[in-house]
């Protein structure tokens, strides 16, 4: 940041009165400029076949980062949302898949990213999805079927790692975890 959103004047980074770490603050009226971590969103859309069997929906990836890589479908939470707003938007724009039943499963702190990510269970009545410009293939998979080693994030292979134990056990349970990006490596292809 170089200049201040309020007045245009330029910014110093300093330690303002009464704070104790370094911000963004404006030379000229004093305006602060926070900056706080990004908020992630997603789904993990479950599905039953015609037999029964339980399948997750996951979308390659058509942007960066993480380009041709699988993931839940997830995204940046926009202003004027609430995190499972968010994640049910997130699923439709990256699948056009529309979920019900969302509740909140895993939260992953990414401090090296400034990122916290959200995954919500979800129910996925009807196996109705295509690709959007943001996937180049949407695709549900059964559980021993997860390509795990073209997996995107280390907070989408954890997420999903959990969900398939939890739902072999029966029961779920919403936890929060640290992701550290140095023991936890995504696999390439």
């Amino acid at each position: 940041m170089k200049y201040c959103s309020d007045c245009g004047q330029s910014i110093v980074v300093q330690v303002p009165e009464g704070d104790h770490r370094e911000r963004y603050v404006c030379a000229a009226c004093d305006v602060v400029h926070y900056q706080n971590p990004n908020m992630v969103v997603g789904t993990i859309p479950l599905h039953h076949d015609e037999q029964g069997q339980p399948k997750i929906l996951l979308a390659k990836r058509g942007i960066e980062p993480r380009l041709g890589y699988w993931t839940l479908p997830a995204g940046f939470l926009e202003n004027g949302e609430t995190s499972s707003e968010g994640a049910v938007r997130e699923t439709l724009e990256e699948t056009c898949a529309v979920v019900e039943n969302v509740a909140m499963y895993r939260v992953l702190n990414v401090a090296r990213t400034n990122q916290i990510h959200i995954f919500f269970r979800a129910d996925l009545p009807l196996a109705d999805f295509t690709t959007t410009p943001e996937s180049t293939e949407v695709e549900l998979f059964a559980f021993e079927d997860i390509p795990w080693r073209q997996l995107a994030f280390p907070t989408v292979h954890k997420t999903l790692e959990d969900f398939i134990d939890e739902y072999h056990q029966g029961q779920f349970t919403a936890a929060m975890f640290d992701i550290d990006h140095h023991s936890w490596k995504v696999l390439d292809i």
